[in-house]
């Protein structure tokens, strides 16, 4: 923040004027002026109360305007003094018809266009100079911003005769006639190449000039819409430049190269804002503007580490690099300085500062230390975490041991996946299946150890690791359950218990499906134990863990549940791929397309006036309240659907995803296929499962007869859905 703008800020906020008024007069007398933060004061003021009181004395600001070079800063900082002003003294009006005359002398109209922004007597000419430039930009097609919300419009027409605008604005429906009293209040002239210009009139080609180049883009963000934080940022881009669901992966990329980029200052905390700078920052200023007030080892030492990692080229300055080396060096003689400070220096000393004479500090200060686990954990920077492992493995004389002990200590999935690559070797392998035996038969002692591995077993590739074989992942898979069920109990695994859930639940039980493909009957039913003493989980979640157990081992479901297997849970909404997908279409076009429509017809109805007696207002809320429950209602049921799979067909007997043939007692022949309500199409003879019809034919085999509203039936045919395409 610039020297005098966060204490007049603050005098601002407070709206104590006296003490604004003091501070000001201490501002004038300065012998220079920054631009920037007398635009940015004067922004702030004319947004504030204290307008009309400043408004009194804004002939005192002209000494300091006086000051200003460059001739577009000069005209806009007049453009906002004239804003503010309420005396309307003729110092003030010789001032800005000078300024109009400089920026608009050429203009062919200019007298009756003076006339128009209120200075041909020049007895009330407030906001002379921005009424000027609007007019001056009145024309068909060009920009302009609403203030009042209506966004970011096109002219379509204009009539200097009725002094009246047509436009039509981004955020409510159909085209606005405005006065051009109403556009002076109102109205604020976009260039072509303004931020908001370009968003409105050519979204698809910013968003390409976005992927190309998007520190270009951000860059033209923070130039016309003022400094942003990330959440205001993706307000003004997700959806609107760069698509909502590619944000994510397109803002990690932007962020990486914000953070390098001399002409952006990045902040520190997502709260804070960027800004764009008026010029370049060589990385000697950055690394001295990062270094120059940090007084605490930590700090010191992470500062450094981020800005060698992002410029390394910055290094090739000897003066730079001998400005940190020393001060560095500095923190070695503080007697407090920790162990894990120091390796970290020597890490930095070994690998950007190509110091080799730290290699036996670095031995020394593994060696010496008698709790690795600790050491490690001490240190900040990850990468370095993982060097102080390899230096463990190349020197310590009991690495084995050590790395045994590691792996179940350290948090960080990424040195565990290097500790276990190093252990799972012919000559370490024994151990660390003899160390995971005890995991296995022992998972409540290191719940985020289990858990990692477990996950690391079920979605392993081509790496063959301990238990990676049917019956290691079963063994596993027992101990999940066991863990699960212990850690119900304890508060402080609640995060870790969410984590256990959401894998075991995730697309659908896909992991449970998988793991008990292939299993015993006793298998299955120790798992259906297991599972029932989770107390947390829902009558829903049992339902479907028993009907996955049920799938594999029919036996095991009760008479009752054995004549429709595949209806087991009246909760689950069965569908085809096709249907699922169709539904998230649905629900993507309700809250993408038609709740943004519907929030401009509640706006424009809005305008209309009297909301009482207003039917369109009325009929775009009960549009609104049908949206909601119906996003509601799909949303719900999207929860509860389960795509039909080969496995939830059985040939034999009528179920989900059957296509069935059936003959009544005149001899009438109809088939059928069953699918879930999403698919049903009587027309095309698809029934929904929910069907009376359909549940009176449930479990029945081919031969057996059933009954519906007297009329007998017999089945003929049962075969899949899923085959019809083959």
């Amino acid at each position: 923040m610039m020297s005098y703008l966060k204490e007049f800020l603050t005098q601002i906020n407070h709206r104590d004027f006296h003490k604004f008024l003091v501070l000001w007069e201490e501002y004038c007398t300065s012998d220079t002026i920054d631009t920037e933060e007398f635009s940015q004061l004067l922004k702030a003021i004319k947004s504030s109360e204290m307008a009309k009181h400043f408004g009194q004395i804004v002939e005192t600001a002209l000494p300091l305007w006086r000051m200003i070079e460059d001739q577009h800063d000069s005209y806009e900082i007049l453009k906002l003094l004239i804003d503010i002003q309420t005396t309307n003294s003729p110092v003030l009006a010789e001032e800005t018809f000078n300024a109009l005359q400089k920026q608009h002398g050429n203009d062919p109209k200019f007298n009756e266009r003076i006339k128009l922004a209120g200075l041909r007597n020049r007895d009330q000419f407030q906001g002379a100079l921005s009424k000027y430039d609007l007019i001056a930009h009145m024309a068909k097609g060009n920009i302009v911003f609403h203030t009042g919300g209506w966004g970011t419009g096109e002219i379509i027409d204009i009539s200097f005769v009725r002094e009246h605008l047509m436009i039509e604005f981004e955020n409510v429906s159909g085209r606005k006639d405005l006065s051009f009293a109403n556009a002076f209040k109102t109205l604020i002239p976009l260039s072509p190449t303004h931020f908001l210009a370009k968003r409105f009139s050519d979204p698809d080609r910013l968003e390409k000039e976005g992927r190309e180049d998007p520190i270009k883009l951000i860059r033209l963000l923070l130039h016309d819409m003022g400094p942003k934080t990330a959440a205001e940022i993706k307000d003004e881009l997700s959806e609107l430049v760069i698509a909502e669901n590619d944000w994510t992966k397109w803002w990690q990329g932007v962020r990486a190269k914000l953070k390098k980029d001399p002409l952006i200052q990045s902040p520190d905390s997502l709260k804070e804002p960027f800004y764009l700078r008026k010029a370049e920052l060589t990385h000697e200023d950055r690394f001295e503007n990062a270094i120059r007030h940090k007084t605490d080892a930590n700090e010191i030492i992470l500062t450094t580490y981020s800005l060698v990692r992002d410029h390394p080229t910055a290094l090739r300055n000897e003066k730079t690099k001998e400005s940190l080396f020393e001060k560095l060096s500095n923190l070695l003689d503080v007697a407090e300085l920790g162990s894990a400070q120091r390796l970290q220096i020597y890490f930095i000393f070994e690998q950007y500062f190509a110091r080799k004479d730290v290699e036996q500090q670095i031995v020394d200060a593994v060696l010496q230390q008698q709790r690795l686990d600790q050491l490690i954990d001490n240190i900040e920077i990850l990468a370095f975490k993982k060097r102080a492992l390899v230096a463990v493995k190349d020197h310590h004389p009991n690495w084995i041991g050590e790395f045994l002990n590691l792996l179940f200590a350290l948090p960080q999935a990424q040195l565990r996946d290097y500790i276990l690559k190093e252990l799972n070797q012919p000559a370490t392998r024994t151990q660390l299946e003899g160390k995971l035996k005890d995991l296995l038969e022992h998972p409540v002692r290191y719940p985020e150890m289990f858990m990692w591995y477990f996950q690391k077993l079920v979605n392993n590739g081509k790496e063959e690791i301990p238990y990676q074989t049917d019956e290691g992942k079963n063994q596993f898979f027992e101990s999940f359950l066991i863990l699960y069920s212990a850690l119900e109990s304890r508060p402080e695994y609640r995060d870790l218990l969410k984590k256990m859930y959401n894998f075991l639940s995730a697309k659908r039980y896909a992991v449970v499906r998988e793991l008990l493909q292939g299993t015993s009957l006793d298998f299955a039913k120790e798992f259906l134990l297991l599972v029932s003493k989770c107390q947390s989980l829902t009558d829903h979640d049992i339902k479907i863990l028993c009907s996955l157990a049920e799938v594999v081992h029919p036996s095991l479901a009760s008479p009752k549940q054995k004549r429709g297997i595949s209806s087991l849970d009246d909760e689950i909404i069965w569908t085809t791929e096709q249907g699922y997908l169709r539904t998230q279409d649905r629900i993507r076009h309700i809250g993408t397309v038609e709740v943004v429509e519907n929030a401009r017809e509640i706006e424009a109805a809005r305008a209309l006036g009297d909301l009482r007696e207003n039917s369109e207002f009325k009929f775009a809320q009960e549009k609104r309240g049908r949206l909601q429950s119906e996003l509601k209602l799909l949303s719900d049921q999207l929860k509860q659907a389960r795509v039909i799979t080969p496995d939830d067909i059985h040939p034999n007997e009528v179920g989900i995803g059957n296509n069935v043939e059936i003959i009544d007692s005149l001899g009438n022949k109809s088939a059928y296929s069953i699918l879930g309500p999403w698919d049903a199409n009587p027309e095309e003879n698809i029934l929904s499962l929910n069907s009376k019809f359909v549940q009176a034919m449930l479990g029945k085999k081919i031969g057996e007869m059933f009954t519906f509203r007297e009329e007998s039936y017999k089945i003929l045919k049962i075969g899949s859905f899923l085959d019809q395409d083959k």
